[in-house]
């Protein structure tokens, strides 16, 4: 008998049970030891660091009892815990934004792969907007800081396995640019077979077949990494107090000096250790983690927690309004003092997986807005829309590659020449899902200024200078082609069948 993920599920163990998860965890130690003697020199001492971080997550998710929220206990957070940006917007900023911003670092979260787009390597690298990648963006945000404000705010990338060696290649062609950049990499944890629950890694290769024996651990896994890697000691003595926090395929995510100045001007005993950025939710948003009070704390909610009884009610876009951006503020000092007092408790995330071969793995993650339990004095700030613009498909891409948006030093805007501040809702289908697809369809990218709706479905493509406005909707059925001419304007159509434009 042994001992599965359905028994860990249910939550009570019999004594022998009990045993049995005793023995369970020694075997996976000498699994693991196995796998640490196969490694030497420095790679030895960072698969060790690993390794420990591993083995206290996975003795965490044997002992899990239960649900880690008891719906009976789930709060509105108090309204003074949740602020309005408007209200911190409204204060003037004072002269001292250089040295607040002399104590800044920001952070990209940076080890997600393009593949989920069609793309090879990093996702930051892939163009969004005037041929600039994510990574450019980026870069020309700090500098344009930096410069205005004669500060030195430095880049730190949080790179995983799969993207470190790529974004590092890349790094060189900054080299002139008045940005300091730092990279560290989050750890490489082994994925466990659903049923054995044992590692499924023979040796510590990332080659051929050993490759999807690892995975990189979610990204609640910073505040180890970045401790462990001795950047966080580093940043400290040169006199850096918070990092501004968020995901590199975020592009509303920017320094914003306002929240910044709301941080550094409170007084020290009530020093904000902690702020997530939330926003109102819409229908598009009802998965999105959100902030509850929970046992006197704010805590981060996400749907993975939740009873299945309870989903539909997480869902409610009345109940719960507001979700987790994942633009954070944290305090450097908090997150030494918790690392060093090992304190940080975040809830564990399974994420099953099937390999290509058809093998179910697990894979135990947590996710960065949950520490917010941790800090003292943990706010969330109700942001505008436009501070969460995401580009997760090529759907995202078309808005942020149009007209709906101007670019100014690296930030996006929302075009002057939009009467109404909501971005259209825009669904691309499957013949899409790739850049290079969707690029190949799009002879340049349409007029979307008055657009409010934009569904695609099947073989589709549109010539030059095509303007869409109002709720358009374009079908061609399995077989059939559109080809929208050139020039064309689409107000409030409904297109199917077959449109071919052909040349003369």
């Amino acid at each position: 008998m042994s001992l599965t993920v359905a028994d860990l599920a249910r939550g009570e163990m019999t004594e022998f049970q009990e045993q049995l998860r005793l023995q369970h965890e020694k075997t996976m130690h000498k699994e693991l030891e196995m796998l640490l003697a196969l490694s030497t020199g420095p790679e030895a001492e960072i698969s060790r660091k690993d390794f420990d971080g591993f083995k206290s997550i996975f003795h965490r998710f044997l002992q899990r009892k239960g649900p880690s929220v008891e719906w009976a206990k789930i709060q509105r957070p108090p309204a003074d815990l949740i602020q309005p940006y408007d209200a911190i917007k409204a204060s003037c900023l004072p002269d001292g934004v250089t040295a607040s911003l002399n104590k800044l670092v920001v952070v990209k979260l940076n080890g997600g792969l393009g593949t989920s787009m069609g793309c090879k390597g990093p996702k930051s690298l892939i163009s969004v907007s005037n041929e600039n990648t994510f990574l450019d963006l980026t870069v020309q945000q700090i500098e344009h800081l930096n410069k205005t404000y004669n500060t030195d705010v430095p880049l730190v990338l949080m790179n995983s396995f799969n993207t470190d060696e790529d974004t590092n290649k890349i790094l060189q062609k900054y080299t002139h640019h008045r940005v300091k950049i730092h990279t560290f990499n989050q750890s490489r944890y082994p994925r466990i077979n659903k049923e054995s629950l044992l590692p499924i890694a023979k040796d510590l290769g990332m080659k051929g077949e050993t490759a999807d024996a690892w995975y990189p651990p979610g990204h609640g896994d910073i505040y180890a990494s970045f401790h462990n890697s001795g950047l966080l000691d580093t940043l400290l003595a040169e006199g850096k107090e918070y990092i501004f926090v968020s995901n590199i395929d975020n592009l509303g995510a920017t320094v914003d000096l306002s929240i910044l100045q709301h941080l550094m001007s409170r007084p020290a005993d009530r020093r904000c250790e902690f702020i997530m950025e939330v926003t109102d939710k819409t229908r598009a948003d009802v998965k999105g983690g959100t902030l509850i009070q929970y046992e006197d704390h704010l805590r981060l909610l996400e749907i993975a927690q939740v009873p299945k009884a309870h989903v539909d009610e997480f869902k409610s876009v009345t109940k719960f309004k507001i979700f987790n951006t994942n633009n954070l503020w944290i305090s450097l000092p908090a997150i030494k003092r918790l690392q060093q007092q090992n304190a940080m408790d975040l809830e564990i995330i399974v994420n099953p997986k099937t390999l290509d071969g058809g093998l179910n793995v697990i894979q135990l993650e947590t996710a960065v807005g949950a520490a917010i339990k941790c800090f003292e004095n943990a706010l969330g700030v109700n942001v505008p829309r436009s501070r969460f613009l995401p580009v997760k498909t090529t759907s995202d891409l078309l808005l942020v590659m149009s007209n709906l948006y101007s670019l100014d030093a690296g930030s996006l805007t929302m075009s002057k020449k939009r009467e109404f501040p909501s971005t259209p809702h825009v669904k691309l289908g499957s013949s899409f899902t790739k850049v290079q697809d969707f690029l190949t369809r799009f002879e340049n990218i349409p007029d979307m200024l008055e657009l409010d709706h934009l569904t695609v479905s099947g073989d589709v493509t549109f010539g030059k200078n095509v303007s869409l406005k109002g709720t358009v909707i374009i079908i061609a059925n399995h077989g059939d082609r559109i080809d929208i001419p050139a020039g064309a304007l689409l107000e409030n159509k409904i297109v199917s069948g077959n449109l071919r434009i052909l040349d003369h």
